[in-house]
């Protein structure tokens, strides 16, 4: 029997996510064959009256790929897929797989230069700012695992997260976007972390549903060289294959001058991927009110109730302070009292505490006015 929560899921991705009109093309690219959802896409694509595409990739094949490419190689796929995507006008990201560690042993010059290839022309030169895109992931037994769920639990956690009435957390979000918009300096505290920065004048951007899913987010950037201060992030954070666990950064005018970690050697490396690579291309406030505990997943972990998440390296255009950088990582702290409290402030004003709204103005995007 198929899953009626599979249907409804599409419908949204495709009438409410990407608001796919008449004759509209969408690519629908799939790592980890997830057959009945790509198909029910498919269908809802040609009921809105689009023309869908479908690529079929997956982890495995992408590591040996990766592995054998030389930069000539890593070139002509990125112009391939650039050709393809210039084609689109809206982008289906579905992501799944058996084991997050499929890249752990990639060589460093071969992430790094799949990142300056296919990352950039691909993704951050047409994807991101010239489609309608949204990126997901599909329930496994190995995100399951993950979140410390059976399979079962898990997928119900899955489409009571992913089928939210996003509508009405748009329409919460908004006094949220109107105070950060009009804030110039921010303070977040917590266990080990005083953090302090400007925001002034850099657009507060809503992710309710029309980027990824789960979503649940609003996000801007800091002032590149304001930030000072120590944060200490509470949530393992995967990237490249590895996961990071205990990291600890140490600003000073907007630039990591200290960092450690469970492999403080191997962090130290990646930020000096490039230049831009210490400073922090984004700030963002997460609300989901059904994700509550990382599951080293950035696309949930980073839309956890009661946390935010502030990301060294590249910043989005719509909320630009002008860092660049060939990574964006999405690292977590959780404010919430079980994770050790901690307080957000603009211009001085408290604004949520343990993770909770304090201000009359922000209660809707409390937990309890979300579900």
């Amino acid at each position: 029997m198929k899953d009626p929560r599979i249907a409804q899921l599409a419908k949204n991705l495709i009438n409410y996510s990407i608001q796919l009109k008449p004759g509209e093309k969408v690519l629908i690219e799939n790592f980890g064959l997830q057959k009945e959802l790509v198909t029910e896409l498919v269908k809802e694509a040609y009921l809105a009256g689009g023309y869908p595409f479908v690529s079929l990739k997956d982890h495995q094949v992408d590591r040996a790929l990766i592995m054998g490419a030389q930069e000539e190689q890593f070139n002509m796929i990125a112009d391939f897929e650039a050709h393809v995507m210039s084609k689109m006008d809206a982008y289906i990201g579905l992501r799944a797989g058996d084991n997050i560690n499929e890249f752990a042993d990639i060589p460093d010059d071969k992430i790094k230069l799949h990142g300056q290839t296919i990352g950039k022309k691909v993704h951050r030169d047409i994807r991101v700012p010239k489609t309608r895109w949204v990126v997901l992931r599909y329930p496994t037994s190995s995100m399951a695992q993950l979140a410390k769920m059976s399979t079962e639990q898990f997928e119900d956690f899955y489409f009571d997260v992913c089928n939210l009435d996003y509508s009405k957390m748009d329409k919460a979000m908004d006094a949220l976007v109107e105070l950060m918009n009009k804030t110039d300096q921010v303070r977040l505290t917590g266990e080990n972390t005083d953090l302090t920065f400007s925001i002034k004048d850099i657009p507060a951007i809503k992710c309710s549903g029309q980027m990824n899913i789960p979503d649940g987010e609003v996000y801007t950037a800091p002032v590149r060289h304001s930030v000072n201060g120590v944060i200490s992030y509470n949530t393992p954070s995967p990237y490249n294959g590895f996961t990071y666990e205990q990291v600890q950064l140490t600003f000073k005018e907007g630039k990591i001058i200290k960092a450690t970690a469970n492999d403080t050697d191997r962090i130290n490396k990646l930020f000096d991927t490039d230049e831009g690579a210490r400073y922090v291309g984004e700030f963002a406030i997460g609300v989901n009110p059904y994700i509550l505990h990382p599951m080293q997943d950035i696309l949930f972990d980073e839309k956890i109730d009661g946390s935010f998440h502030f990301t060294p390296g590249q910043a989005y255009e719509d909320a630009d302070n002008g860092n660049r950088s060939t990574i964006h990582w999405d690292m977590v702290m959780i404010q919430r009292p079980e994770y050790g409290g901690g307080e957000i402030y603009f211009d001085d004003v408290l604004i949520r505490k343990d993770g909770k709204f304090v201000i009359p103005e922000l209660e809707a995007l409390n937990p309890e006015n979300l579900k």
